[in-house]
């Protein structure tokens, strides 16, 4: 079971549709996104990352998806 670098900026985009979302990585499991949404203003970075950790949760949670470093910010 592998996931590709779409199919995680699907599920991101799916919690933050009007996000800026850039997902990289090749290897199937190990990624980084940069994740720029309005939402996330007033939020501390913790906050941003979880709220974006949320939404792959499912993906961490059976193995599929390894790591996911993530950069967030407001615009």
């Amino acid at each position: 079971m592998t996931i590709q670098a779409s199919d995680i900026e699907a599920l991101i985009r799916a919690s933050f549709p009007d996000a800026k979302i850039i997902v990289q990585g090749d290897d199937g499991q190990h990624f980084s996104a940069m994740v720029e949404d309005e939402s996330f203003r007033g939020m501390n970075r913790v906050q941003q990352q979880r709220a974006v950790n949320a939404a792959v949760k499912s993906k961490l949670d059976t193995g599929e998806l390894h790591a996911l470093a993530l950069t967030t910010r407001a615009p």
